[in-house]
């Protein structure tokens, strides 16, 4: 109750005050990034579920537009289409509010529904538009997970993000430079102060719900991916690498425990799970804070007492991302797109 009180007093007196103090350096600032302000790892922002979907956006360049700190997008592998599908239930084919848009003259000028290279390049196209734009966390859900035997697998995603995004990449081998893999650079505080993530995407990889639903596939997009990684430090190439796999699913303790193979657990520094699970009490966030990992907190209208999941009040989505932002999360994820004000939100974490 204490807790709820506090939140509640701080949305309603200084919430405001706090999202503008990120730009100044706070005293506990790791010195790498105090001249720069506060670290990318240490602030709390909002995210938007399945931001493709057009009955969202009329274009993904309007999601962009946003303000929001997270943007999801859902892909497909499978041998049931070609290229990297972007759809909720579609397997066959493309769903989505992306246009293939290569300038951005063309934004919110063509035919929607484009594979996820059409998605990439409207991303591109927006950021050319808005340089130095916040940093935004693409999350991808691989519905079906990888299928390297048809030309869609780790390296081949590396080199699609690497062809459409370049330079707007943020990547793991930025990350890790110095240090021997991304779990020790994380913990070391290596992560660059917002104001370098200017103009940045952090792609985010998750196993799908068709993957996890499927009893014989025994190799999801998490464990892959990060094999992928040791794979390419191992050998000097991890500057290839273009994203970041994520431990799917709130977990007591350290989730990474799962992967009996122990060489990959350190090349896991995102953690995606409900929200409830992390404001529930048995999950140590706090855990997540000390060690500089990003914690995605999906759902947050869920969370008890539940709001609307699409139009609570501004007050109400305020304060619930002042919840998750004491729960340590990085991102408070919901499918609030009606609320711009709240999307842009950035808040301390902690």
């Amino acid at each position: 109750m204490r807790l709820r009180k506090r939140i509640t007093g701080a949305v309603t007196a200084g919430l405001a005050a706090a999202a503008l103090a990120l730009g100044a350096a706070p005293a506990g600032a790791a010195p790498a990034a105090a001249a720069a302000g506060p670290s990318y790892a240490g602030s709390t922002g909002v995210g938007v579920h399945n931001a493709y979907e057009k009955t969202k956006y009329p274009y993904f360049a309007d999601a962009l537009d946003s303000g929001a700190a997270m943007l999801e997008l859902d892909v497909w592998t499978n041998f049931f289409g070609s290229s990297w599908r972007v759809s909720h239930d579609n397997p066959f084919g493309n769903d989505n509010n992306c246009e293939n848009a290569s300038t951005p003259a063309q934004l919110r000028t063509k035919s929607r529904n484009q594979n996820l290279a059409g998605c990439l390049s409207d991303i591109r196209s927006w950021h050319d538009a808005h340089p130095g734009h916040r940093p935004v966390i693409l999350k991808m859900e691989l519905k079906d997970g990888f299928a390297a035997n048809l030309g869609r697998g780790p390296a081949d995603l590396d080199a699609l993000l690497g062809s459409k995004l370049g330079d707007a990449l943020y990547r793991p081998g930025q990350l890790a430079a110095g240090y021997p893999d991304l779990d020790t650079a994380a913990r070391a505080g290596a992560w660059p102060a917002r104001a370098d993530m200017a103009g940045r995407f952090l792609v985010e990889l998750i196993p799908g719900t068709v993957e996890e639903g499927n009893s014989a596939d025994k190799l999801w997009t998490d464990r892959e991916y990060a094999e992928h990684l040791r794979s390419l430090a191992g050998s000097g190439r991890l500057g290839q690498a273009a994203a970041f796999p994520a431990v799917h699913r709130a977990e007591a303790g350290d989730p990474r425990g799962r992967y009996a193979d122990a060489t990959i657990r350190p090349w896991f520094v995102i953690f995606d799970g409900d929200a409830s699970a992390y404001a529930g009490g048995a999950v140590d966030t706090a855990w997540y804070d000390r060690n500089h990992y990003l914690l995605i907190a999906t759902d947050a209208h869920n969370v008890a007492p539940a709001i609307d999941g699409t139009r609570p009040t501004e007050a109400q989505a305020r304060e619930r991302v002042a919840l998750m932002a004491a729960h340590h999360a990085s991102i408070a994820s919901a499918d609030w797109y009606p609320l711009p004000s709240v999307l842009a939100t950035v808040l301390p974490r902690g």
